[in-house]
């Protein structure tokens, strides 16, 4: 009788040291997955991009509809709204070439140098559709490929003239402050320089840089 009732004692006491390791193994496991050593990295706010001003410059040519391809040149100022969109104004100016009738008829002058002066201001709203990287050897840059439109004046022969604008172009960062940049616009516009009333449309290509702030 003795001799089953230590048999039952030792067993009980032996399924008590089993649960206990058991228990604190569990714990030591589940110390490791709930609280592990991790190291805290310090964030310096001052280092973070938040630049939101673009002032850029450009040149191109720019296809005045009867008056031939021009060379232009411009400067833009740009702020962005959002990650997607931005706002964008520009003036450039152009000195307009001869008409087709005045090269072929010699000395006949329809414009005067002054009245070939063409300057054009607007602003337009962009988003901005496609953003990505650009591979050059072991460097990588970011880019975006963008759309925009606006509106604004077309100024020369003295006469100012609404002009809508519409296009799209190419943003490749250099550095978190300095892009370069591809545009592509078609300028549209309405004048009565040679009678009836016309609408032209100028096509425009041009590259440039930009700082951004």
């Amino acid at each position: 009788m003795e001799s089953w009732i230590q048999r039952a004692v030792l067993t009980l006491a032996l399924m008590a040291c089993s649960a206990t390791g058991l228990a604190q193994q569990d714990r030591t496991v589940l110390d490791d997955v709930i609280s592990p050593d991790l190291e805290r990295r310090t964030i310096d706010e001052d280092k973070l991009d938040t630049e939101n001003l673009e002032i850029g410059f450009y040149a191109g040519v720019i296809s005045v509809e009867d008056f031939g391809s021009n060379d232009v040149f411009g400067a833009r100022i740009g702020l962005a709204i959002t990650e997607d969109f931005f706002l964008e104004a520009n003036v450039a100016s152009a000195t307009l070439s001869e008409t087709s009738y005045e090269e072929l008829s010699g000395d006949v002058r329809l414009l005067s140098d002054k009245d070939r002066e063409m300057v054009y201001y607007n602003l337009g709203l962009g988003i901005n559709l496609f953003p990505g990287e650009v591979y050059i050897g072991r460097w990588a840059f970011n880019s975006n490929i963008y759309l925009i439109g606006g509106a604004g004046n077309t100024k020369f022969v003295d006469t100012e003239f609404f002009t809508y604008y519409f296009g799209g172009g190419w943003r490749l960062f250099l550095t978190d402050w300095l892009a370069l940049r591809m545009d592509f616009r078609n300028h549209v516009m309405e004048h009565e320089l040679f009678g009836e009333p016309k609408k032209i449309q100028n096509l425009e290509g041009h590259m440039g840089l930009s700082l951004f702030f």
